[in-house]
């Protein structure tokens, strides 16, 4: 992907998501013909959330997100989802980065009980 607002979006994100606890650990899975470098994985005690491009939009994607409070409403996609929940970034979106981390480290808290 060439350099422009997806990968400075991600670039923000996953630094978002790595500071938000100690030993967050970031891999890339799902390496397919279309998508070489894989998709961003985040996991601490299991998978916290998943970062992918599409050509409008950034997706984060929570792998327990109807399982976390989210008083802000960062939540935006998936919402009818079972377990899963999704915040899609659109070009000139903002991210409300403390609620963000919030969220992050709500995650990896219901991955440890």
């Amino acid at each position: 992907m060439s350099s422009d607002w997806r990968t400075e979006t991600v670039e923000r994100v996953r630094s978002l998501i790595v500071s938000a606890e100690p030993g967050i650990e970031e891999e890339a899975k799902w390496r397919k013909a279309s998508n070489p470098d894989g998709v961003p994985t985040f996991s601490s005690s299991g998978l916290i959330c998943t970062v992918e491009t599409y050509k409008d939009k950034v997706k984060l994607t929570f792998a327990m997100g109807a399982s976390l409070d989210d008083p802000t409403g960062l939540f935006n996609a998936s919402l009818d989802a079972g377990t899963r929940r999704a915040i899609d970034l659109r070009e000139g979106d903002s991210l409300e980065e403390d609620a963000f981390v919030e969220l992050v480290r709500e995650a990896v808290a219901v991955n440890r009980s």
